[in-house]
């Protein structure tokens, strides 16, 4: 079967329905992946996962390298047996972390070097050695290694960074191919080329003419405006291959996902929904809450009566509160059950009303309702 296959486009805006074939999965895209960072979704169980209808999640290389070591997973039987998790695992490559630690890290045309946040040692990754990691754990999707900047750097440096990702890629692929895969492992090229549209156009076509299983939008959500990030991501996807799936990496409010979604985007990831569960947060169809406030002392209402998931389904707002301000570990994992069912039902309602042909006036309603401020309606 296809890798990907596109089922249904929208007729007034690029958004479309797809399917994902892994050797592990079938998944339906538009698809937000929760970040599993080090080999776990942070408070949540694979069981929770599984229930909730996750069918990908994500790994990062960067941080598995660091803690416990590929070895460690290596000999495990791969990062899926390690985890114990069924379903498919597309991993980073650690770029954004490598380009965050922007005091500890040197880049050169071989690859980047960095001090480890743990121990202060120092490691080298390059193109090549990034893809036989991931190929020895196991991922199902594997990132490139690029070179991720900043929004305000200048016109040179921006260039540069862009043709040293490009070179990057091809030397990943060669890599790729180099290696005896026992799974049909995917790889993902990625986009960069900063806010300056000349240099976006020639990074995605040229992407775009390599042998890329799929296309990722990467060096958004870095700082800039959100208008800006909009701007960037619409024009880029205009230069990219619309066969191949179109992946926004860091990318999980609802708003911004769904505007995505509207310009063609297929996959998403993004640590904020389960970093906000952890400091008191929710989404829900009015907006986002904040549990920590008072109004919600004798509030015994869900956190969000329009949601389904086992959270709203069994406790109040109130108790989730007295958790919080209790600092029991129930509390985070209770909001983040919450906010991945949120953010997984919105973008499977967002794939039924591309399907219906309705998807305009869905975002509409959805934005009518969530741009209300959650923390000052009452139900």
């Amino acid at each position: 079967m296809k890798f990907f296959k596109v089922l249904k486009k929208d007729l007034k805006t690029n958004a479309r329905v797809g399917r994902l074939v892994t050797s592990r999965s079938i998944i339906l895209t538009p698809v937000f992946m929760p970040v599993g960072t080090k080999g776990t979704v942070k408070a949540a169980k694979v069981e929770d996962l599984y229930e909730l209808g996750f069918k990908i999640i994500l790994g990062n290389l960067y941080h598995l390298y660091l803690q416990p070591g590929i070895e460690v997973i290596e000999k495990a039987g791969g990062l899926h047996r390690f985890i114990n998790w069924k379903e498919s695992i597309l991993t980073d490559s650690g770029g954004y972390q490598v380009f965050s630690l922007s005091k500890i890290r040197r880049v050169y045309d071989e690859g980047v070097e960095f001090k480890s946040i743990t121990d202060g040692s120092s490691h080298f990754f390059t193109p090549s050695s990034v893809i036989e990691m991931q190929c020895r754990i196991g991922s199902d999707i594997m990132m490139v290694l690029d070179e991720c900047i900043s929004f305000n750097k200048d016109y040179q440096y921006t260039l540069s960074a862009a043709q040293r990702t490009l070179k990057w890629a091809r030397l990943s692929l060669e890599a790729k191919k180099s290696i005896s895969l026992t799974r049909d492992s995917k790889i993902f090229g990625i986009v960069q080329g900063g806010f300056i549209k000349e240099i976006r156009k020639y990074c995605a076509e040229s992407i775009s003419q390599m042998d890329f299983d799929g296309i990722a939008i990467g060096g958004l959500s870095v700082g800039e405006e959100r208008a800006l990030t909009m701007e960037i991501l619409d024009f880029t996807l205009n230069h990219v291959d619309r066969e191949k799936p179109s992946y926004f990496m860091g990318l999980g409010d609802p708003l911004g996902v769904l505007e995505a979604i509207s310009y063609g985007i297929d996959m998403f990831d993004c640590a904020m929904p389960t970093r906000i569960s952890r400091n008191g947060s929710a989404f829900t169809t009015y907006g986002k809450i904040n549990i920590k406030k008072s109004i919600y002392t004798y509030d015994y209402n869900p956190l969000d009566e329009k949601c389904d998931c086992y959270t709203c389904k069994n406790y109040s707002r109130s108790y989730l509160k007295h958790l919080y301000k209790s600092k029991e570990i129930l509390s985070s994992i209770l909001l983040t059950i919450h906010n991945l069912y949120f953010l997984n039902k919105l973008v499977e309602n967002a794939r039924y009303a591309v399907m219906k042909g309705c998807y305009e006036e869905f975002v509409r309603n959805f934005k009518r309702n969530y741009t209300n401020n959650a923390d000052n309606k009452k139900h």
